[in-house]
């Protein structure tokens, strides 16, 4: 494999074997792959989701379809920059914008490089004619033009608004970039004292919000608090009087049934600022820390104010008891770190009012696997704010926007100027004040603003309108057909691996160990959809399978030179028995990749022909030249098949065994543009199917007869004595010399049996 796999994948690409042609006849067949990130590895779990969709394209090709299948890298925005400050040791903020950009700029195509081969080396077959980075002029180019499309379609609009915000990472993120994670937090219980003198106690795990603290609420109908509604409380160290008020969303059995609301401790608070119109006090820093509304506590970490107002409320005596607890926390994907609300200037894209429709165009898409379509709907019926797509960051596609410095009206270029970098270019034409004077926005796109235009991208958005296609918000039609979702690769422990954790595999080490083709084998061990550990016996036995499949191949070769196919000749049952049962097994291969199930093709595939080489191994090498005519035809047919059918999944063994010998009787390239094997109904042989079973299942009983004796397999047996009924005994008739001669068996007899062997009610004796 360490010389074979990098030989067919150079011949690949020289050959320009996926290589998609416009001009082709042939139906297309398109694969969006969401382009991974650029943040400095790729690990067994990604090569494990990446395979199963290339298996896909692989089939498709051989299904007689033009295959359309792009690659990009996504090689701008918060991880590419936090890829590079560790690559490089420096930090954004200490550098001059260019300065940075340019480094980030070499960083990130050095890392795509080095994936294009690790890609190649797995045996992806994208055609790399078509690769795109995310930052590259054309993906700027389709992301900005996106941006003003949508922005004077009233889709996009820039507001200040309670957004997400990562204090490390310092930039808002979107919904999308959330994970939960569960963390230890404490419940106080702080007392706080109305008007009336009277104490009521409140429970919350963020008290360092406490001067931010804009109102109390209760449910309705609690007889404990019911007579408080319309009084005022007062918040302790700072005085500050807040309104009591009714709202049913309050839980009464939770904590005190008390809750007060602080801007912003989570969602629930920007949503009462707006049912309740409350106004905002912002005590938190975009860095993390407090700020000078929150008194003495100025200048602290969050956790750090958190962990001395308790201190300071025990001391007054405020506290009625604390209960440690574990809650599930939104953080930032990026970073781990536990997200804040702040108020700011930001760009959305409006889309909340669309929920519905989305929802119904999921339904016009094909789920593969279908309970994944719950989950679209649940995420979609889960959203709660538009998106925000601004970044506060240094690296990525620039907003194309200018504010004009007299009357802050927005400035857009015209669609021929993009894409435009607002740093260092000005508008065209000065502002309809009359000034020519411009501020730059300096925020920088989400980076899934520009991912997310990926059908846009790859088809030529603006550019090729012959194969341009849109996505629903530029031309309100779905953008796929069917989607494909993975599970992820967990190492030997189950957990999802993550180079934070330390429990990353390098996919290439074991390809240098096993081959290409193992992993493969591997990535094809679990359904589509499933989770799968990582398991270094499944590369043991995916090395095992190739080199049964070699030896078996060469084996075929061996007996087939010279020979011409053609002519169906007069076929023995035990051939009849092997290609009705290929037959089968091309529907069943069929019906399984064209259900995205290629984990039940490897599962049929792989003990298939054992059998059959052992019971037509004696004719190939006998005399009798019309059943060996027969044997040849059979074996042919069956080691093209299972190759072809193998190819998705193994492509490099099963391109080398084509190569050695079938190549140039079809006349191709290669194996992955041959024809995919067609199942022929008439070709069903249930009579043949049947005998040819009694034959495996009469063979491998006297086999394990031997085994358990410590006989060799050629070791001769004197004679099988068979028991079983009239019908039965008429069929074995038929196959008795294949018995015979695969196990070297004198003579068979029919009689009294002593051992049972199941399925066809048979029992045998060996002598």
């Amino acid at each position: 494999p360490k010389v074979s796999e990098p030989k067919w994948q150079e011949y690949w690409e020289k050959e320009g074997i996926f290589k998609f042609d416009i001009n082709q006849k042939k139906p297309i067949y398109s694969i969006d792959t969401p382009p991974p990130t650029i943040s400095g590895y790729i690990h067994v779990g990604h090569a494990y989701s990446y395979s199963q969709a290339e298996f896909i394209a692989r089939y498709k090709r051989m299904r007689g379809f033009n295959v359309f299948y792009p690659f990009g890298f996504d090689d701008n925005g918060l991880p590419s920059e936090r890829y590079v400050e560790k690559q490089r040791k420096i930090r954004a903020k200490d550098l001059p914008r260019n300065e940075f950009i340019k480094i980030c700029l070499e960083e990130t195509k050095k890392a795509a490089e080095e994936y294009k081969k690790i890609w190649t080396r797995i045996g992806i077959s994208c055609d790399w004619s078509l690769v795109y980075s995310t930052i590259n002029e054309r993906c700027r180019k389709a992301s900005q033009l996106s941006f003003i499309e949508l922005y004077k379609n009233g889709r996009i609009q820039r507001k200040e608004a309670p957004i997400m915000w990562c204090p490390e990472c310092q930039t808002a993120i979107a919904q999308v970039e959330l994970e939960d994670k569960e963390l230890s937090s404490e419940f106080v219980y702080m007392v706080f004292e109305t008007e009336d003198g009277e104490k009521i106690t409140i429970a919350t795990t963020r008290p360092e919000m406490m001067a931010a603290c804009v109102a109390i609420y209760v449910h309705p109908e609690d007889k404990r608090y019911k007579h408080l509604i319309g009084k005022n409380a007062k918040i302790p160290f700072y005085g500050r009087k807040i309104r009591i008020e009714a709202d049913e969303s309050v839980e009464p059995e939770f904590g005190s049934g008390v809750v007060y609301h602080c801007t912003f401790g989570d969602v629930k608070d920007i949503e009462w600022v707006q049912s309740h119109s409350l106004p905002i006090i912002e005590i938190i820093n975009k860095n993390g820390t407090m700020n000078e509304k929150a008194g003495k506590y100025n200048g602290m970490k969050i956790k750090e104010a958190r962990k001395q107002i308790i201190s300071d409320l025990e001391s007054a005596g405020l506290v009625e008891k604390k209960e440690p607890i574990k809650h599930i926390v939104n953080v930032h994907e990026r970073c781990g770190t536990e997200i804040e609300f702040i108020t700011t200037m930001q760009w959305f894209v409006k889309y909340l009012d669309l929920k519905e429709k989305f929802l119904e165009l999921g339904k016009e898409m094909k789920w593969h696997p279908e309970h994944f379509k719950s989950r679209y709907d649940n995420w979609v019926s889960g959203l709660k704010w538009d998106w925000c797509i601004s970044r506060q960051r240094y690296y990525g596609v620039a907003f194309p926007v200018w504010y004009c410095k007299n009357c802050n009206k927005i400035i857009l270029p015209e669609e021929k100027e993009l894409p435009v970098d607002p740093f260092t270019d000005t508008p065209k034409k000065k502002c309809s004040c009359g000034s020519n004077e411009f501020i730059p926005e300096k925020d920088i796109l989400d980076t899934w603003f520009t991912s997310s235009l990926t059908p846009q991208i790859n088809c030529g958005w603006k550019e090729d309108d012959k194969k341009f296609k849109k996505a629903y918000l530029h031309n309100k039609s779905i953008p796929f057909k069917e989607i494909m979702i993975s599970g992820w690769g967990l190492d030997s422990k189950g957990k999802k691996m993550s180079k934070s954790k330390g429990n990353v595999i390098e996919p290439l080490t074991f390809v240098e160990k096993y081959s290409a083709d193992a992993l493969r084998f591997w990535a094809a061990s679990s359904k589509l959809g499933e989770d799968l550990w990582f398991s270094e016996k499944e590369f043991i036995a995916g090395h095992r399978t190739i080199t049964k499949l070699w030896n078996a191949c060469k084996f075929s070769i061996m007996h087939l030179e010279n020979y011409i196919p053609g002519k169906k000749p007069k076929l023995e049952i035990i051939d009849k028995w092997a290609l009705s049962k290929l037959n089968k097994l091309i529907k069943t291969s069929t019906d399984a990749f064209e259900s995205y199930d290629y984990a039940k093709v490897r599962l049929e595939v792989d003990t298939f022909c054992d059998n059959y080489l052992e019971l037509a191994k004696y004719r190939l090498y006998g005399e009798d030249e019309e059943k060996k005519e027969s044997a040849r035809y059979a074996l042919y047919n069956l080691s093209l098949s299972i190759l072809k059918i193998l190819a998705p999944i193994m492509p490099h063994i099963t391109e080398e065994l084509y190569q050695l010998y079938f190549a140039e009787k079809e006349n191709k390239k290669s194996i992955h543009v041959s024809e995919w094997p067609e199942y022929e109904e008439k070709l069903a042989d249930k009579e043949s199917e049947e005998t040819g079973d009694m034959a495996v299942e009469l063979v491998s009983a006297v086999r394990k007869y031997k085994s358990e004796r410590n006989l060799s397999l050629k070791e001769e047996i004197n004679e099988l004595v068979i028991e079983c009924d009239e019908k039965t005994k008429a069929k074995i008739r038929k196959i008795e010399k294949d018995i015979m001669q695969t196990m070297n068996i004198k003579q068979v007899s029919f009689g009294k049996g002593e051992i049972e062997l199941g399925r066809f009610g048979i029992r045998i004796s060996v002598r």
